[in-house]
């Protein structure tokens, strides 16, 4: 699919099916995020899939926007590795979140459905999947099939006008 139907494509699924999705499928959506550019290409990210029972169990313990998805990832930075001018200012967290987006682009693309949900400051995650000193989950990616009653948001549709997000200077 070309990348204008991608973008305008994607949108955020919040009812899947239990259908599982193929291992070539997540192979393909996670070497989109190992591809996708970071701060002086440290590749400063960690992702947890999760696909088995218990590690299902332990996020829907934790975060509350699966949806159902019978798998997820959780891409954290890790800021053991983030480029940083300070210590406040990091990239990881920003690296993450591209990461995120090209593996949500590349699901599209595969027509897999997702929705990218906040997991900042969720030390839940930190505690049940045991994550190191410096490893910060940033967002969680519910990945599969659309249930049949899952519905598109009204919202989905509705977007500013150009001239109320941009400005040539």
């Amino acid at each position: 699919m070309d990348f204008e139907t991608v973008i305008r494509k994607r949108e955020s699924t919040r009812r899947f099916s239990d259908k599982k999705l193929e291992r070539e499928k997540l192979e393909k959506i996670l070497e989109a995020g190992r591809l996708a550019p970071t701060a002086k290409n440290l590749q400063d990210f960690k992702i947890y899939i999760v696909e088995s029972e218990s590690a299902i169990k332990k996020l829907d313990e934790a975060h509350p926007c699966r949806y159902g998805a019978p798998t997820s990832l959780i891409v954290c930075a890790d800021n053991r590795e983030s480029f940083t001018t300070d210590e406040i200012h990091k990239s990881g967290e920003i690296d993450a979140c591209i990461v995120a987006t090209h593996m949500m682009l590349e699901a599209t693309n595969l027509d897999v459905d997702n929705i990218w949900t906040w997991a900042w400051g969720n030390t839940k995650l930190v505690q049940e999947f045991a994550m190191p000193d410096g490893v910060e989950p940033i967002c969680v990616l519910p990945l599969g099939y659309r249930s049949e009653e899952n519905h598109t948001s009204h919202l989905h549709s509705q977007r500013k006008d150009i001239s109320a997000l941009i400005e040539y200077v």
